[in-house]
């Protein structure tokens, strides 16, 4: 554990935000990163979208050195995998063919959004004090305490990976694809960096998407109406009805994050006619564009790309950001210039012989995530591919 002259470390949970208050939780967290922000989890409970109801539970971890609280993390007791975007059904599944429950389990992650980002969030003092092994340590102690049957920490950034490489065992790895700004002076200053094959295909798709007639606005933080907003949740959630889900946010959820966290919002909505038709949601970091929910009831052609990733490429551009991170999966976004990122998450397994065999199967599937990482970094449409930063 911590050096001697460190008191010893506990972790308590408590079942909302406010009990830890914004004061202490933006000590620890700041307030650059939206999704860590007081005001997003305040807005995901007050809206309802994360409760027991909904099987995501609030139970923010507190740590303490002695008396004196020094690390926060957001964390829920999940009792289905749905949201999560580092897929564990089929170890659902395994449990249940013998008869074993797998939920509720802990999750530490920011619910519905699948971006790299701190996830302990523990004052530098002590984290420049906590050996490696430490906090799985302390996290397993929490499997019993909580009477759940596993932990999973989802999508840390670099800091966090360091306190959790105490084995290669039951940590996982994913692939995303995000765009980098190269000190792009303008979209075009973008498709120059591509071979003429790629740059005439972007351009083709682009120009299809306006010969429909289709235009696009950007609305701000509280300059976005009810009515705008109100058709952007239409689209939204006709996103999930298409699959057959409900969507997991609620309008409300959206109407706070107007007014908590206007800073961060831009909506991009497309209209043909005069008709709104398709409306993507961005949230801007310290230097990153997150690009978030999106929806459409009717098809167009290229409408998704435009929407999602063109317009997205552009508002990161204006504002100088120097990445874009548009969700999870979508290796179309290869070809678009979208580099392949590897995404890291760890699991605490109480079982032990189904942690042995989830740590086998860890491991054969990093290999995998690995090779196909390569060969997507063989497949971008640069001339020059540039180093990822």
């Amino acid at each position: 554990m911590p050096d001697t002259d460190f008191p010893k470390l506990t972790i308590t949970t408590c079942d909302s935000i406010e009990d830890i208050g914004q004061t202490q939780w933006e000590e620890l967290a700041g307030r650059d990163n939206p999704f860590l922000r007081y005001e997003f989890f305040v807005a995901l409970e007050a809206s309802g979208c994360t409760t027991a109801e909904t099987g995501w539970q609030p139970q923010h971890l507190i740590i303490r050195a002695g008396d004196d609280i020094v690390g926060v993390a957001p964390a829920y007791l999940k009792t289905h995998s749905m949201g999560e975007y580092v897929f564990d059904f089929a170890w659902a599944e395994a449990y249940q063919r013998h008869g074993l429950p797998y939920y509720p389990k802990l999750l530490i992650a920011i619910p519905f959004t699948p971006s790299r980002g701190p996830r302990l969030l523990i004052e530098p003092s002590l984290r420049a004090k906590l050996k490696t092994g430490d906090m799985p340590a302390l996290l397993d102690a929490l499997i019993a305490d909580l009477n759940v049957h596993s932990w999973h920490l989802l999508f840390p950034d670099v800091k966090d990976q360091s306190l959790l490489h105490q084995s290669d065992e039951l940590h996982r790895l994913g692939c995303q694809f995000h765009w980098h700004n190269y000190d792009y002076q303008n979209f075009d200053g973008f498709l120059d960096a591509l071979t003429s094959r790629k740059r005439k295909a972007i351009r083709k798709e682009r120009r299809q998407v306006a010969d429909q007639g289709i235009t696009f606005t950007r609305y701000h933080g509280r300059d976005i109406s009810d009515q705008i907003l109100s058709a952007f949740y239409v689209f939204y959630q006709a996103t999930y009805l298409k699959r057959g889900q409900r969507p997991y946010l609620s309008k409300t959820f959206f109407e706070q994050i107007r007014e908590r966290l206007p800073e961060h919002l831009t909506l991009v909505m497309a209209a043909h006619d005069g008709k709104l038709i398709a409306g993507a949601l961005f949230m801007t970091g310290q230097d990153t564009l997150y690009g978030r929910y999106w929806g459409c009831l009717d098809e167009y052609n290229f409408l998704h790309f435009e929407t999602c990733y063109y317009q997205g490429i552009e508002l990161a551009i204006d504002k100088g950001l120097g990445r874009f991170d548009a969700g999870a999966q979508g290796e179309h976004k290869l070809i678009r210039g979208f580099e392949p990122v590897i995404t890291h998450s760890w699991h605490g397994i109480a079982h032990p012989d189904f942690r042995d065999a989830i740590a086998k199967f860890t491991k054969e599937e990093s290999g995998h995530v690995m090779a196909y990482s390569d060969e997507a970094m063989n497949a971008l449409p640069f001339r020059q591919v540039e180093p990822e930063r």
